[in-house]
């Protein structure tokens, strides 16, 4: 074998090299990549998280404007208690005066 046959040799061996290389590389992109109907399920996917997602922030809003409007109706609720209790305690201290002038206008002691 001769000089211009080694190189040639070689030539071609590296060429055979490089096409068995990029046929590789095209089967393994070819059996890699996203076929059309996987690409509709993850858009579908996709959307079904974002419409998710909006109703999660409508219900947090919902629940918010709730919870606000029971902390507004407690705190009225407990003010109205606080006002009775002071009227209760209002009306007791009156019939214990009268308790204790009727007594003292029958002439009972006590």
């Amino acid at each position: 074998m001769n000089r211009n046959e080694l190189i040639l040799a070689t030539a071609i061996l590296l060429f055979a090299a490089f096409l068995l290389g990029w046929f590789a590389s095209w089967l393994v992109h070819r059996l890699s990549r996203a076929t059309r109907a996987e690409m509709g399920e993850l858009e579908t996917m996709a959307q079904q998280l974002h419409e998710a997602e909006e109703a999660r922030e409508r219900a947090v809003s919902a629940l918010e404007m709730r919870e606000a409007d029971l902390i507004a109706r407690l705190s009225t609720a407990e003010a109205e208690l606080r006002a009775a209790q002071g009227e209760l305690q209002e009306s007791q201290t009156e019939i214990e005066e009268l308790r204790e002038y009727i007594d003292r206008k029958l002439g009972r002691k006590t």
